[in-house]
């Protein structure tokens, strides 16, 4: 892989067809860049950034706590095919907020079973574990980082 994140992410893109999900997590902690990766993408294949927390916030504003819940991934969905693949995810964050009571990286996989998703992952990556937040953090996840498409700028 290069140290160029843009030419990583999109390489994997090009790879991603052959995948079961074809899910493609640019993983950092905030200010790493991703935002700036997402865009100099975006310039490449034409494809727009959406901005995940500010449209699903817009379109959960006026449901209930619980409807939320239930709706979310309904809407991620609608808002995925509006735009052609790749989907390139920025903010993500919301997908993590306990209210919602969602498992973000499977929501996003399930996503990506028919079109190339790129998102945006604030958190950290080691050897075995995908993570975002801290332990104790009631955002807190941590993911096997085996079989997932990550690139970190």
């Amino acid at each position: 892989m290069t140290d160029d994140p843009v030419a990583a992410i999109l390489a994997r893109i090009e790879g991603a067809p052959d995948l079961y999900h074809r899910l493609i997590l640019v993983v950092g902690p905030g200010g790493s860049g991703k935002t700036a990766a997402l865009r100099a993408v975006a310039q490449s294949t034409g494809a727009p950034v959406l901005n995940l927390s500010l449209e699903l916030s817009r379109r959960l504003l006026d449901l209930t706590a619980r409807q939320r819940a239930l709706d979310t991934p309904r809407v991620l969905d609608d808002l995925i095919r509006r735009d052609r693949s790749p989907v390139l995810l920025d903010d993500t964050e919301l997908l993590f907020e306990p209210a919602l009571r969602l498992d973000p990286l499977a929501l996003l996989q399930r996503a990506s079973r028919d079109r190339t998703i790129v998102a945006a992952w604030n958190g950290a990556l080691d050897d075995r574990y995908l993570t975002c937040a801290e332990p104790g953090h009631p955002e807190y996840r941590r993911y096997p980082r085996d079989g997932l498409a990550i690139v970190s700028p």
